[in-house]
């Protein structure tokens, strides 16, 4: 038996804790459970989520780079975990649930497709590291959640299946009037649309896939919204722990990624004061797709209950994630995060404001469109180290 394989199977029956008997409600990713009457439940919808971990013998980066990303991929793997949930939500819903063995639906093998270590694949491997090099990370260094936020914002432009807006918001600040503008791009025509269109296509991992219908998208293309943060100095500020609980709770909840100091994790929910979390930190063999587009998913879905770790280990430097299907979802989590933000206890991660501040320096101002000739100026303008990020403080 492969020595990866090995380890995956031992893991995988005999090295977890099995999920706590508990009266604290259990939240996944917007939806509530209770661990008493619906343990089953929670590990299906864990079960569900795409598990992306350490690949090996996989085509090399590049031409000539590395055939494998252990110890170094993990953020990598993180955001394809954070952008496959929003792919997932985008083309099957929040509450499609994969079973072993089960013939899948045409979408889901699209989204597998789109993930598959080649080069060829919108979101591989082979794509975000080498998409990385012009957020000025070579190929084999680790990411922070910022970078990898700022490449899946620059991928996802070439995904003219799901026709994603990905939006980064910088400054703790989001800003509604840019959201809507991006994605409803007549309301000021001034501006590009910051979507796919128009944009050159990678063919190698949808092929076959059912093409949507372009009413679908006419009137709102659909958000992902990603929020770098920094909650703190060396530890994440206590006083983030409640706001940080409340994001799970959202119904337009991606998780969040962070983890620890260089070990990254993928957090889908909590439970009583123990994050829940998807970790990479395992190494397969490469999968490569069938005859038939057929592919061995097995692999690509976490069937031990999930990793636990307490709220307070987390690394402050983290990425927070939503998706908004339509306007009425963008509009439904201002509500929420507006109410957020007026209860009393926590502290807010960020700020939501109708339009741009005025200290902060507009894309106009800049005289940039942000298409591929000017996105790393552009990017380059507005990026931060991870280390960098203005600190929220009481």
């Amino acid at each position: 038996m492969d020595a990866a394989t090995l380890t995956y199977d031992t893991l995988r029956f005999g090295e977890f804790e099995d999920f706590p008997e508990t009266s604290e409600p259990v939240w996944i990713l917007g939806k509530e459970y209770n661990a008493l009457t619906e343990k089953e439940e929670i590990l299906s919808d864990v079960t569900s989520r795409l598990w992306f971990t350490y690949r090996k013998n996989f085509p090399p980066i590049g031409g000539t780079g590395p055939t494998s990303d252990t110890g170094w991929g993990c953020m990598l793997r993180c955001g394809q975990m954070i952008l496959g949930e929003a792919l997932v939500c985008r083309h099957l819903s929040r509450d499609w649930r994969w079973a072993k063995g089960q013939k899948q639906r045409e979408e889901y093998i699209s989204i597998l497709n789109a993930f598959i270590d080649k080069k060829d694949s919108y979101y591989s491997i082979h794509q975000i590291a080498q998409m990385g090099v012009g957020e000025g990370k070579p190929i084999g260094q680790w990411y922070g959640p910022n970078t990898v936020a700022q490449v899946l914002k620059k991928l996802a432009v070439f995904d003219t299946w799901s026709r994603l807006v990905v939006h980064v918001a910088m400054d703790n600040t989001v800003i509604i009037e840019e959201i809507k503008r991006l994605c409803m791009p007549w309301l000021d025509f001034s501006e590009p649309c910051g979507g796919a269109e128009g944009a050159g296509e990678l063919n190698g991992c949808l092929e076959g896939a059912c093409a949507l219908a372009e009413e679908e998208t006419a009137l709102w293309k659909p958000l992902v919204l990603l929020i770098p943060l920094r909650l703190g100095l060396s530890d994440i500020n206590e006083a983030y722990i409640d706001t940080l609980k409340q994001c799970f709770m959202l119904p337009q909840s991606l998780g969040v990624i962070g983890g620890k100091p260089n070990s990254a994790h993928y957090f889908i929910g909590y439970v009583g004061e123990e994050l829940i979390y998807l970790d990479p930190h395992t190494t397969q063999p490469a999968v490569e797709p069938c005859e038939d587009s057929q592919v061995p998913d097995e692999t690509y879905h976490c069937q031990h209950p999930p990793c636990r770790m307490q709220i307070c280990e987390l690394d402050p430097s983290i990425a927070v994630g939503f998706f908004c299907r339509t306007e009425d979802e963008f509009d439904d989590w201002c509500m929420r995060i507006r109410r957020l933000t007026c209860k009393k206890g926590g502290l807010p991660m960020f700020e939501l404001v109708d339009s741009q501040p005025a200290h902060m320096v507009s894309v106009d101002a800049l005289n940039l469109t942000p298409d591929f000739s000017d996105s790393d100026r552009l990017e380059r303008f507005f990026d931060s180290e991870d280390e960098e990020f203005e600190i929220l403080s009481l």
